[in-house]
């Protein structure tokens, strides 16, 4: 039997790379490590449907603990990683205790990014969305016909607008770029998600930043915006981003980037840590990315499992992502970095859009806003490299489903 496997982190990355082990037969001894009380989780509902009360946190949890005990997966829970010492193998706890590892595997995840003290981040109010906790306190304040100001338009933004307007709440959102979904998705995605945001009562002011936030009392209370409105407030939703958690691996001397570095194999600078999840930059079309999303955690952990159960078999994502904003789906597969091009091209149905991304006249990704179809035809032709017919594109009255023959 292989020594003991420790994995630093109880999220969707972690869960996934044990249960793949077991699933493989793999019998050696396995330690979680996680910093909240409650077993591993999924996360994209809790700010959906568990925030609408339409989930309770029982059926967002991946197995019960008769699993883990029956599975032999021990899970220490409310405690996390002090350092590694990669000498002696061993990961110290923050109560002093040590564990020893054969082979570790970081899946550690990211942490939102929040706003500084200087400007207001500290008051009470102010918010991010991450984890149970997180929720918990967002239910608390969600409440009919208050006044919610988001910070920042990628999908955290406008995800927790959506909930906010169908919970009955006011809401401002505000993004600094000239528009939103900037960083992440072409003017085509953005001009159609803005207007349905729109639709449904959201205040949407782009090109327009935070200069500070204003407390009564201890708690937020207004904010002061960079066009030199004040706005009321009655709490906050910060959605500015993510950044990797890295710091043990950085202590520890392995390779760091925008995360930490790993090989096609999920293999650190060195061999006998792994990393995965949004933790993991990682090689992808001649680039070192990292892919924060549910799917790429997943997929990333169990080719972990094959290799730390003795098959030499690369990683080579194939990115997909979704986002649900009021009755709307949007589905994304590939990765867009880098695009030159994109062909906007309406559904069969009204409200079904999608938006086609090329990169040096190579499709490289598809946006699809209530397109199941595109969804599935895009992803079709990037897994089998097939180029979609510009032609049919072209046509809308044709079926995508000629793209594929």
């Amino acid at each position: 039997m292989a020594g003991r496997l420790v994995i630093v982190g109880a999220g969707q990355a972690g869960f996934a790379l044990a249960a793949k082990l077991r699933a493989l037969k793999d019998e050696r001894p396995m330690t979680i490590i996680g910093s909240e009380e409650v077993l591993p989780y999924q996360r994209p509902p809790l700010s959906k449907k568990y925030l609408m009360g339409e989930m309770s946190f029982d059926r967002l949890q991946f197995r019960g603990p008769e699993w883990f005990a029956e599975n032999n997966v021990e899970v220490r829970l409310s405690t996390w990683v002090e350092d590694i010492d990669r000498s002696a193998k061993t990961v110290r706890m923050q109560d002093g205790s040590t564990v020893a590892y054969d082979k570790l595997a970081l899946a550690t995840g990211s942490t939102p990014r929040r706003l500084p003290a200087g400007v207001g981040g500290d008051l009470e109010g102010v918010l991010t969305v991450r984890d149970k906790r997180d929720a918990d306190r967002l239910m608390e304040e969600m409440q009919p016909g208050r006044k919610l100001l988001v910070i920042g338009g990628g999908y955290i933004g406008l995800e927790a607008a959506a909930v906010a307007r169908k919970l009955g709440l006011e809401v401002t959102l505000i993004e600094m770029a000239d528009r939103i979904l900037q960083r992440v998705a072409a003017s085509e995605t953005a001009t159609i998600m803005r207007d349905i945001h729109l639709a449904h009562g959201v205040l949407i002011r782009e090109k327009t930043g935070l200069v500070r936030l204003i407390g009564t009392d201890g708690r937020v209370s207004a904010a002061e915006l960079s066009d030199g409105s004040v706005i009321d407030v009655d709490f906050v939703i910060v959605g500015i981003g993510v950044t990797p958690n890295d710091r043990l691996a950085r202590e520890s001397g392995l390779d760091v980037g925008n995360g930490i570095v790993v090989d096609q194999f999920t293999r650190t600078s060195d061999p006998d840590i792994h990393a995965m999840g949004d933790c993991a930059l990682l090689p992808l079309n001649e680039a070192q990315v990292r892919l924060e999303s549910v799917q790429n955690a997943v997929d990333q952990a169990e080719a972990a499992a094959l290799v730390l159960n003795g098959e030499e078999k690369p990683y080579q994502p194939k990115p997909w992502f979704w986002s649900d904003q009021y009755d709307v789906k949007l589905q994304i597969a590939g990765f867009n970095m880098g695009y030159d091009e994109t062909v906007l091209r309406p559904g069969q149905r009204e409200g079904s859009h999608s938006v086609w991304y090329f990169r040096q006249g190579r499709f490289i990704a598809v946006d699809a806003i209530n397109d199941a179809k595109a969804y599935v035809s895009g992803k079709k032709l990037l897994d089998t490299g097939v180029e979609p017919n510009r032609a049919i594109l072209a046509d809308h009255s044709a079926d995508l489903k000629l793209l594929l023959a």
